[in-house]
């Protein structure tokens, strides 16, 4: 929640500071001069044109200034229309030379109509220029917002992959693109501001720049503070992992290396050598030793291929085999296409542990714990529930330092399924790199 908070107002002072760059020249207007009267802006060089012209329409709407010694000058019909202008107005202009070689002087700005200043302000309605940059101020600050919003969420939602930041990059598109059509532009004529939608003409090439900037810059920052808090993330990762790590070590000591285990294997070992099974003995002490050595060569490992991990679970299962002779079955179906996946070492033996010590283990009832690989790619350990009568005391440290292993070491969880009858844990192995 406190993360969230931070962003949003880090995203929002960002949005802030892309508005202002981008709408920069309004905001200089509030320190310049104002003009009052509207200024035409027709591309080409203005030309005085002295005397008056009388105007003619034509019937489709046109018009023309007729001078008594040199060219005509065109009229355009929305200028008429804006104006009201009439037929035989008198009037003294401006005007903007030909576009193109041959073609009309063109009416730029109106001096004197009938014989009076013309006033454009009686046409034109100013909007407020603190309404008007206002607005705009307000539409790039949500737009820019937005878009860091779509960036940071989606990708965060689910996860750094090149599928999140294609949606990522679609949802500012098509924010862009609404963006654009919903961007308010000052109707001079109405004297209201509109959405860009509304006009005849959507297209602005200036309006496109200026959509396309907050959308690149507002993405780029949305990026870098993904990079940065990635980093941190794994930064607070690594030092959580070396806690998990000693947490991980001292659990182990206190339930592998533990005198308990240490002496149920030798008396283990004592009924082997009363009972004169030399051999059997010889590849106790053998699996027992791989035992010990596994689990202080391979303690401080993150991943390890599982055809190492299953030699250790042969091994461990093996010492609880002869404790529990022809009471204990352990079933491992793992076929040779995953010996390379990888799994953080030490997956198994808690899981081991927690089956053996959980569930009742007679000749009446024996117990059979399964240890087997998915076609999907991953490793399950299934195990009947049979409650003992007297339960022993449990802290659930093993399976829930195990879950956090898993999530810390290969970013996915493990699944833990209990039906009422079978105990089930599925853990996800890692492709190796190639």
């Amino acid at each position: 929640m406190k993360r969230a908070r931070t962003d949003l107002w880090i995203n929002l002072m960002v949005a802030v500071a892309i508005s202002v760059v981008i709408n920069f020249s309004y905001l200089m207007l509030l320190f310049g001069e104002e003009h009052n009267e509207w200024r035409p802006r027709i591309p080409g060089r203005n030309i005085e044109y002295p005397g008056v012209a009388e105007l003619s329409l034509s019937p489709d709407g046109h018009g023309y200034l007729v001078y008594a010694e040199r060219d005509s000058v065109y009229v355009p019909s929305e200028r008429i229309r804006w104006f009201r202008l009439e037929h035989g107005d008198r009037m003294e202009v401006d005007v903007n030379s030909p576009r193109r070689e041959g073609g009309h002087y063109r009416l730029n700005r109106i001096y004197m109509l009938n014989g009076m200043a013309f006033d454009y302000n009686k046409f034109f309605n100013y909007p407020s220029r603190a309404y008007e940059i206002a607005s705009q101020m307000l539409f790039y600050i949500l737009l820019s917002f937005l878009l860091m919003t779509v960036v940071q969420r989606t990708i965060r939602r689910r996860h750094y992959n090149t599928r999140s930041v294609a949606l990522a990059c679609l949802g500012c598109v098509v924010i862009a693109v609404g963006g654009y059509l919903l961007a308010p532009y000052t109707d001079w004529h109405e004297g209201i501001i509109k959405l860009n939608f509304m006009r005849n003409d959507v297209i602005d090439a200036q309006l496109i720049l200026k959509c396309s900037m907050a959308t690149f810059v507002s993405i780029l920052f949305a990026w870098v503070r993904l990079l940065i808090s990635r980093q941190q993330d794994v930064e607070m990762q690594l030092e959580q992992l070396k806690n998990e790590s000693l947490s991980s070590k001292y659990h182990m000591l206190m339930g592998q290396i533990s005198p308990h285990f240490f002496f149920n294997s030798l008396n283990s070992l004592s009924m082997l050598v009363r009972d004169k099974q030399s051999d059997t003995a010889l590849r106790y002490i053998d699996q027992l030793s791989y035992t010990f050595r596994y689990i202080i060569q391979n303690g401080q490992n993150t991943l390890i291929p599982l055809s190492e991990e299953m030699k250790f679970a042969e091994a461990y299962s093996y010492q609880y085999g002869i404790r529990y002779a022809d009471k204990l079955f352990f079933d491992f179906k793992i076929e040779d296409r995953f010996s390379d996946w990888l799994l953080p070492a030490l997956s198994l033996q808690p899981l081991i542990g927690n089956a053996v010590k959980h569930n009742t283990i007679t000749k009446s009832k024996p117990l059979h714990v399964t240890i087997r690989t998915t076609e999907n790619g991953w490793l399950e350990v299934i195990n009947p529930i049979a409650p003992k009568l007297e339960a022993e005391p449990s802290t659930g440290i093993g399976l829930e330092n195990l879950k956090n292993r898993w999530r810390l070491i290969t970013g996915h969880e493990i699944e833990v399924i209990n039906d009422g009858h079978t105990f089930t844990v599925r853990m996800p192995l890692q492709q190796p790199t190639k």
